[in-house]
């Protein structure tokens, strides 16, 4: 990828850093939080929130509520506040809808999510209680897909297919600030001539030759931005988040006034972001009446510590189920004193009897 180090050789004359509080709640799953990780973050908003929805594989017989954010699914016990799950948008790798047996409603449709996080995959399934319902599936389904279709928004894109005939590929509600020309990437020895596009969501360079060549990034990725020495002279140099490969981008701008201009428009535009963070994800439900932010109605949560017992592991409960695609082979368990399937790896027979 593009990377360019430069040898700081002298104190940096100017430097922002990171005050973009990083995006978790898209990224990751989270089980049994406390109330503080189900709070909405900034740019974050309810689309929908659907009652009596069961989470089948880890809580069946339990009915729930499930809210749908831009960046995630919220699933909360009726029963108790602590049960409940976070799962982020981006670690969903296919949704879709299937017959399902439930304890409070018997055979009916559910939807289920295969997520993968930290390289583990987990499986949900939630089916609702409502009979003729197709709220569950209709909202979740199309909020996913316009997650899924505005990647750019959040993501550090290099040589995507993002200018045409020297002009961006605009996403909706993006808005070009600044075009600047002369501005030379350093990713290589001889560096390469291009041009910033500065925008309400992200920062874009494309090479003059080819305008293939290009990067886009976000302002949701960026670390931090300085102005500092290099063996090219001074450069802009913009640090992704370790979350986007961890980049060191580094540009010259010719003539070199021009950089400062640069710095300082990136900075205030990645500012306004962070107090207003714009996520791409566009999505109304049409059969509700009132807005959903207006009936949204917090949960209060009584002021008990949870002390933790040695309950199974909640992620546990949630390994997909087209996980043993065989039987295993048979051994001899002392302990039973009968032949049993081989277990899985991590898995003793102490365990299997305490998820009973």
């Amino acid at each position: 990828g593009p990377s360019a180090e430069p040898v700081a050789a002298m104190p940096p004359p100017a430097q922002e850093d990171h005050f973009f509080e990083e995006v978790w709640q898209d990224r990751e799953i989270k089980f049994d939080q406390q109330s503080a990780a189900l709070k909405l973050r900034k740019g974050e908003f309810q689309i929908d929130s659907i009652n009596s929805v069961e989470d089948t594989k880890g809580n069946n017989g339990e009915r729930g509520i499930l809210i749908v954010t831009n960046l995630r699914l919220i699933w909360t016990s009726a029963k108790s506040a602590r049960t409940n799950l976070s799962i982020g948008f981006n670690c969903i790798s296919s949704i879709n809808i299937r017959q399902v047996t439930s304890k409070m409603r018997g055979h009916s449709q559910a939807l289920f999510a295969m997520t993968r996080f930290n390289s583990t995959r987990f499986e949900f399934i939630f089916t609702s209680l409502v009979k003729n319902s197709p709220r569950l599936f209709t909202t979740v389904l199309a909020v996913y897909k316009s997650y899924e279709t505005t990647k750019l928004y959040r993501d550090l894109k290099l040589r995507g297919a993002i200018i045409r005939d020297k002009e961006l590929v605009m996403l909706p509600h993006e808005q070009v600030y600044e075009k600047i020309g002369g501005i030379w990437n350093l990713s290589s020895d001889q560096g390469n001539l291009g041009t910033f596009i500065i925008t309400n969501v992200r920062t874009v360079w494309f090479a003059v030759l080819a305008e293939n060549f290009n990067v886009s990034i976000p302002y949701m990725q960026m670390k931090c931005i300085n102005v500092r020495n290099s063996k090219f002279g001074q450069a802009l140099v913009i640090e992704t988040t370790p979350s986007s490969g961890g980049y060191i981008l580094g540009f010259r701008a010719d003539p070199v006034e021009h950089l400062e201009e640069v710095y300082t428009q990136i900075s205030n535009l990645w500012k306004v972001f962070s107090s207003t963070p714009i996520f791409g994800v566009d999505y109304t439900v049409e059969e509700k009446q009132e807005d959903a932010k207006d009936a949204f109605v917090p949960r209060t949560e009584d002021d008990v510590q949870i002390v933790d017992s040695d309950d199974v592991e909640p992620c546990l409960l949630y390994q997909p189920d087209g996980e043993k695609e065989i039987d295993r082979e048979p051994v001899f368990c002392a302990e039973l004193g009968l032949a049993m399937e081989r277990l899985k790896e991590g898995t003793t027979l102490q365990s299997l009897w305490a998820v009973v």
